[in-house]
């Protein structure tokens, strides 16, 4: 008896692999798909050289725009600034004597190297809210020509720069005495007084004998 062949069965339900053509589609797609790669590390490194360059001529603009540098302290509630090129240095409040017939905002001076001044408390000639002396105390000695003076402030928070494009003229709400005296206020409501001003103001000079 003769066996039927499948061959027919075979061809009707499938067809025979074209190995070759699989492969050839394989190392096509394989191509592809490295190129793809390639070109996306391409365009990394092309993002990251364009931040690079974004970031340099950023850095560039900061170094040409002017600012100032302060050093900034805390009076009563409020932060304030004042120019670094007029602060001579910071010092612990210690050994301070009383002056009589001087105004209730000179606490009196002390002996600074050698150095006769007089320290001022800002929060009583801006009439803001005082605060007992304590171990934080520090006077900041500022000076313009031959003015020296020392500025009682709370605590110091240390140096800082800041842009003078920054600064506003003022706020509704900073009136009175603080105004006269005011270089300009920050969006984060530091308050940089200008030194020029307050050094010169004939009434933070201590007179040297009582009327």
């Amino acid at each position: 008896m003769r066996v039927g062949s499948n061959d027919g069965a075979m061809d009707g339900h499938s067809k025979a692999v074209d190995w070759p053509a699989v492969h050839r589609r394989l190392e096509a797609a394989r191509a592809t798909i490295e190129q793809q790669v390639s070109l996306s590390r391409e365009g990394k490194k092309a993002l990251l050289k364009a931040r690079a360059i974004s970031l340099a001529a950023r850095k560039e603009s900061e170094a040409r725009e002017e600012h100032l540098e302060i050093i900034e302290f805390q009076l009563a509630s409020e932060t304030y600034g004042i120019e670094l090129s007029h602060a001579r240095e910071v010092s612990l409040l210690k050994e301070l004597t009383p002056v009589p017939c001087t105004p209730a905002f000179v606490l009196g001076i002390i002996n600074l190297h050698g150095r006769v001044l007089s320290v001022v408390d800002l929060k009583r000639f801006f009439d803001l809210p005082n605060k007992a002396l304590t171990d934080l105390n520090r006077v900041i000695v500022v000076r313009k020509d031959s003015m020296e003076v020392g500025i009682l402030a709370d605590t110091i928070h240390g140096v800082r720069r800041i842009r003078l494009r920054e600064l506003q003229p003022s706020l509704p709400t900073l009136t009175g005495i603080r105004a006269e005296y005011l270089k300009g206020i920050t969006g984060e409501r530091l308050i940089v007084l200008d030194a020029d001003k307050l050094l010169s103001d004939s009434k933070i000079v201590v007179q040297e004998e009582p009327n």
